[in-house]
């Protein structure tokens, strides 16, 4: 069942299920250079980490990273929600598609309406991103949904500073 949806993209809670395109995402090059490899290899890795980080988290906080399904081929396409990180003061927005679905606006039609969901439903006032220094793609997809640049922060678990965006001018 659907959280909301757009034009193009519905959105919707992952599932055990998912333990395939989940795989394919988090293996995919644009995953691994700017999010991280989780060293994940086999589906049932795969279905711990969809409990774990996906499932839980819409228990524990009341949202998460959901599914983007493109509805013309009702075919799961990336993540986009939010993320309760231990070192921010705040929910972030992220997101992620699998490379042949980039460039086509799904990442900002679904981010447009993830921020309209959190701040709305949610009632999550202040959203937080974050994104390395060297992901353009992401930074200016960011601005475009209305989050601004407010400085580098260096997390223990990063080998690397990050930038820091929120919607709101200062936090």
């Amino acid at each position: 069942m659907p959280l909301y949806e757009t034009e193009r993209i519905r959105i919707e809670k992952a599932t055990l299920d998912d333990s395939p395109f989940i795989l394919e995402l988090l293996n995919s090059p644009g995953w691994i250079e700017f999010i991280g490899d989780r060293g994940l290899t086999t589906t049932k890795e795969v279905a711990d980490y969809i409990q774990k980080v996906l499932i839980d988290s819409y228990v524990k906080n009341g949202y998460g990273l959901f599914k983007m399904i493109l509805k013309a081929e009702d075919k799961p396409i990336g993540l986009c929600g939010f993320v309760k990180r231990d070192f921010l003061d705040h929910a972030d927005i992220g997101f992620a598609l699998l490379p042949e679905y980039e460039g086509n606006g799904y990442a900002y039609e679904a981010a447009c309406e993830t921020m309209n969901y959190g701040l709305s439903a949610l009632q999550i006032k202040t959203i937080f991103a974050i994104t390395t220094f060297e992901n353009s793609k992401s930074k200016k997809l960011l601005h475009k949904i209305g989050l601004h640049e407010i400085g580098a922060i260096h997390p223990d678990i990063y080998d690397t500073d990050l930038l820091l965006y929120s919607n709101e001018k200062t936090s």
